[in-house]
C-alpha cells in the first residue's frame, strides 16, 4: 500500500484507547518498554506465537526487525515454555491464524516455506495440525483473515482463497472494506476497528457484540488490531 505519514499523536491516543479496551474486557495487560531504535515493535504480535503450551519465538521477515526478538523473550520467559524459529526460516506472528488446534500459517513475504516447517515441528507433538496458506493480496495471513470463534473465520476474500478454511464458516467483509478481516475475539465479545462499518454490521448480523476503537493511524503502516497485542491464557 501506498505510505502515509503517521500522526505520532493520533497513534498515541488510539493505541491508548485499545489499551483501554483490552483491559475493559478483562485481559491483564503486560506492557514492554518501547525499543526506540524499531519503530515497528509496536506490532509485537510479530515475534511471537504463542499456545497453551510452548511459545515460539519467530524470526522477521524483515531483518530490521530481528533485534525486537530479546525484548520480547524476556517478556514471555516466565509464561511458557520457548522455542525459535532459526535460519534459513522466516515467520512473523501475523501469518500464524490459531483455529482451536488447527494453526493456519500464510506463506507470505514474511513468512517462508522453511519458517512454517519449523513452526509445523514444533507445534505438531502438541497434538496441532499445522497447515501453510498461501497469501498473495497481503502482507499477512492476518491482514486478510482472523478466526473468530465457534467455527467463523472473518475474511477478504479478494486477497485470499478461503477454501484453504475447509470446515470453518467464512463471513466476509464487505467490498468497500478490504482491510476489515481483523479482529480479536475476547470471552463474547470482538474488539473491531470502527471505521468498517459496514463488516461490523455484518458481523453484528452474526450475533456478535462489537467493542469498537479507532484504528486508522497505525493501519497507515498495515497494523492490524491483532498487531498490537499477543493474547493468551494465563499458565494454571
Amino acid at each position: 500500500m501506498d505510505r502515509e505519514s503517521i500522526c505520532h499523536s493520533t497513534a498515541s491516543e488510539q493505541h491508548g484507547r485499545y489499551v483501554g479496551a483490552l483491559k475493559s474486557l478483562g485481559v491483564t495487560l503486560l506492557e514492554l518498554p518501547p525499543l526506540h531504535n524499531h519503530p515497528d515493535a509496536v506490532f509485537v504480535e510479530d515475534i511471537i506465537v504463542v499456545v497453551d503450551e510452548i511459545a515460539v519465538l519467530t524470526r522477521p521477515g524483515a531483518e530490521s526487525r530481528r533485534g525486537e526478538v530479546e525484548s520480547v523473550r524476556d517478556a514471555i520467559a516466565p509464561h511458557r515454555p520457548l522455542a525459535c524459529i532459526e535460519s534459513p526460516g522466516t515467520l512473523e506472528g501475523g501469518d500464524v491464524m490459531k483455529s482451536e488446534r488447527t494453526i493456519y500459517v500464510g506463506l507470505s513475504s514474511r513468512t517462508n516455506q522453511a519458517g512454517f516447517e519449523q513452526l509445523r515441528s514444533i507445534l505438531e507433538p502438541f497434538g496441532y495440525r499445522v497447515e501453510s496458506v498461501p497469501v498473495p493480496g497481503a502482507l499477512h495471513l492476518k491482514t486478510a483473515a482472523t478466526y473468530l470463534g465457534d467455527g467463523i473465520v472473518l475474511a477478504n476474500p479478494a486477497w485470499i482463497d478461503v477454501s484453504h478454511f475447509h470446515g470453518l464458516d467464512v463471513v466476509e467483509v464487505h467490498p468497500d472494506e478490504p482491510f476489515a478481516g481483523n479482529a480479536i475475539r475476547i470471552g463474547d465479545s470482538l474488539l473491531f476497528p470502527e471505521q468498517f462499518p459496514h463488516t461490523a454490521g455484518r458481523l453484528e448480523a452474526r450475533g456478535f457484540t462489537l467493542v469498537r476503537v479507532p484504528s486508522t493511524e497505525l493501519a497507515k503502516a498495515e497494523g492490524s488490531l491483532t498487531c498490537k497485542s499477543v493474547i493468551f491464557n494465563a499458565a494454571d
